[in-house]
């Protein structure tokens, strides 16, 4: 079934296999794509990655939240972008750029000293205290998301996901914990997703209908049950709801994740060493897929063929997303598809996340 051809927004893929946006460390200081990361997506698509999602790509200047991320918040980064598309569609794989912005998590510079976010809420990882966003910033953060998945078009990104996880600004307006609004942008569900309804909505009114706009979208903020923060975070259920209100705004597929950095590891779980700690997310994943007539990916550490059967067989998912098995496997989806491999080398180390560009550094015996 994995290997099995899957449509997914208008997009034929070759199979279920999904390459999870991650930030590899390969651009230049101001978010120029480099040659480095065409070299990366260019082996991912020759290996046969159905579907490979980029690291993640800034709106707008301040909007990073780590070194040598990749920007989109110019024309001028179409053409080196152009460049990269043109390297992976040689090949049957599809390409899709990942726009964010950091939000409340964004890189503190002497330009911008103070992050945005739609609240006042202490970031509890990195002590900052952001700026609560006025109106009229909204509307412009809206437009810049707008602007950046026409920039992907003209690239020839075959789509966009808009990251909605982790804890970066479109996630902090979805979760209660960080949007304490009281106007059209928080309280109800509803308000705290209408900014991404809102940016799908002008996506498709610009870079037209049939241009695919995914989410990767977080199914709880990863608070533990314990922790005073848990009740006031996103849940379950919540996550549902809003999954139905990107639905009904045209998104066409949704990956599911959880987790913000202040939660403390859950997004990028560590000793994945046995199939039950594999696909930590699925439960949401299931729920989510049993809410929506869309396709449904799950990422978190999935490792093995056997898990990965499992999830399509028994309704978790219809496409699976990996991050670190492919930075220490490339060619996994042909060595599983040759039968000679059964699970990924991956040890879930997170060694593998390197300044200097993503690689895997484990020494393996």
């Amino acid at each position: 079934m994995i290997f099995d051809p899957i449509t997914v927004c208008n997009l034929e893929l070759q199979n279920r296999f999904v390459r999870s946006a991650t930030h590899e460390f390969l651009a230049k200081e101001d978010g120029t794509p480099t040659s480095r990361l065409g070299d990366l997506y260019e082996e991912l698509a020759k290996n046969e990655v159905g579907l490979i999602i980029t690291g993640y790509s800034y709106v707008l200047p301040g909007g990073q939240s780590d070194i040598y991320q990749q920007g989109i918040y110019d024309d001028r980064f179409i053409e080196p972008y152009r460049k990269i598309t043109e390297r992976v569609h040689r090949y049957r794989s599809k390409i899709v750029l990942q726009i964010v912005h950091g939000g409340r998590q964004a890189s503190v510079s002497d330009e911008y000293p103070v992050p945005m976010a739609p609240s006042r809420v202490k970031d509890g990882h990195s002590a900052v205290m952001p700026r609560e966003m006025t109106e009229q910033e909204i509307l412009e953060v809206i437009e810049a998301f707008t602007k950046a998945a026409v920039r992907a078009k003209k690239a020839g990104f075959d789509g966009v996901q808009l990251h909605c996880a982790h804890g970066f600004l479109l996630s902090s307006f979805i979760s209660p914990y960080t949007n304490m609004r009281t106007d059209l942008w928080g309280g109800s569900i509803e308000n705290r997703a209408r900014i991404v309804t809102e940016i799908a909505r002008r996506i498709k009114e610009e870079a037209g209908d049939s241009f695919p706009v995914l989410v990767k979208m977080n199914a709880t903020d990863g608070f533990q049950p314990c922790c005073s923060k848990a009740k006031l975070g996103l849940d379950i259920f919540q996550a549902i709801e809003i999954a139905k209100l990107l639905e009904k705004a045209g998104i066409c597929a949704i990956e599911v994740s959880g987790g913000i950095s202040e939660a403390g590891g859950v997004t990028i779980r560590t000793a994945i060493n046995t199939p039950a700690k594999e696909a930590y997310f699925r439960d949401c994943s299931k729920a989510i897929k049993s809410a929506v007539n869309i396709p449904v990916i799950l990422v978190g550490g999935i490792r093995s063929l056997q898990v990965i059967n499992e999830l399509l067989e028994n309704g978790f998912a219809d496409l699976v997303s990996m991050s670190r098995v492919f930075i220490s496997e490339p060619d996994i989806v042909l060595k599983f598809k040759s039968g000679k491999v059964k699970k990924a080398r991956c040890v879930s180390c997170n060694l593998c996340f390197d300044p200097e560009g993503i690689s895997c550094n484990f020494q393996f015996e």
